[in-house]
């Protein structure tokens, strides 16, 4: 079973991502969550990224390393697991340069050679503890959580995941849905995590998912699939060259595979954890060095306290689970 790994990254401190940012943008703008520092600065940890997949996930058949034509100095491109994929080899031109993470990466499946089966991570993803393929797909299909949760109407993600849900709720019936693949809905190892499962099953209607944050695995195809229903919207939403209420997001595709029941029941929640930096840089620390989680999201914030010596201590902590180079180094 070949499975991939992509991931997307980017360096806002290079002087021509920032001259072209500067001419759709202006500057950073901290106040604004879409081009705020935090949404775009790199904090150095990216080649622990890379060692934690040679060291806990060496099955990974190829790494797509998705970016804008960057790649940092240490990066050895001569690996041959490594492709570097940019922007401009998938997405189509008129949408570039895009800021927008989702319209980034709506367009995956049009990347050259990548496996029917692929793992997507954001750099601020890592693997911390060995992990086999089973971790993500099972008998050919990606393990995730059938679970819905309340979220609240205010919330800027809540109202791009609402665009998803109508495509959704267009195109699959929920109680039907339910009744076909009902041991994957509500199978006894998500626990507590879908006690909405129960509480909503009389309702007609889909509701929000619960979206671990962390690497998702996915099926090419569902992309495919989405695209033959949704082109309308997801082009013209590709023009959003920053976050916009009216996106779509990568949940869409996540739900989708769900609700065609091409999934694993699995529940992620047991060996995944995200760490808000601004609120757990102590537990997320404390995780990576104890790899108390196979798993673990480092989730920046522009008003991190103490930014610099938080990010020396989560370094420390990588140092002293992943202190070899990998092949993927100079």
């Amino acid at each position: 079973m070949d499975v991939d790994f992509v991931i997307t990254w980017v360096d806002m401190s290079e002087p021509k991502w920032k001259k072209t940012f500067a001419e759709y943008a202006g500057k950073i703008d901290n106040s604004k969550n879409e081009i705020s520092e935090a949404r775009f600065r790199d904090c150095g940890f990216l080649k622990y990224w890379f060692r934690g997949v040679e060291k806990f996930a060496p099955w990974t058949r190829n790494i797509h390393f998705v970016t804008c034509g960057q790649k940092p100095a240490w990066l050895n491109v001569n690996n041959p697991k490594l492709k570097l994929v940019n922007h401009e080899d998938y997405i189509p031109k008129q949408f570039l340069p895009s800021y927008n993470s989702v319209v980034i990466e709506r367009y995956l499946h049009k990347i050259k050679d990548l496996s029917e089966r692929f793992v997507y991570f954001n750099d601020d993803f890592f693997i911390t503890d060995k992990l086999e393929p089973e971790r993500f797909f099972k008998n050919g299909l990606p393990c995730d959580i059938a679970a819905f949760q309340y979220n609240p109407a205010w919330s800027q993600w809540y109202k791009r995941i609402k665009n998803n849900l109508k495509i959704i709720n267009e195109h699959f019936d929920k109680k039907e849905v339910l009744s076909r693949f009902h041991d994957k809905w509500f199978a006894e190892i998500y626990g507590g995590k879908a006690r909405w499962n129960y509480i909503l099953k009389p309702y007609n209607k889909f509701i929000t998912l619960r979206s671990p944050h962390n690497a998702q695995p996915f099926l090419k195809s569902a992309f495919e699939e989405v695209w033959a229903v949704a082109e309308k919207e997801l082009t013209e939403t590709s023009a959003n060259r920053f976050r916009n209420i009216t996106d779509y997001t990568p949940e869409l595709f996540r739900a989708w595979q769900i609700c065609k029941g091409n999934f694993e029941p699995y529940n992620t929640y047991v060996d995944t954890k995200m760490f808000p930096l601004v609120i757990k840089s102590k537990q997320a620390i404390a995780a990576v060095k104890n790899q108390s989680y196979k798993l673990v999201c480092l989730n920046d914030n522009i008003h991190i306290r103490n930014y610099g010596q938080v990010m020396k201590n989560i370094q420390s902590a990588f140092e002293s689970i992943l202190p070899e180079k990998s092949s993927f180094e100079n």
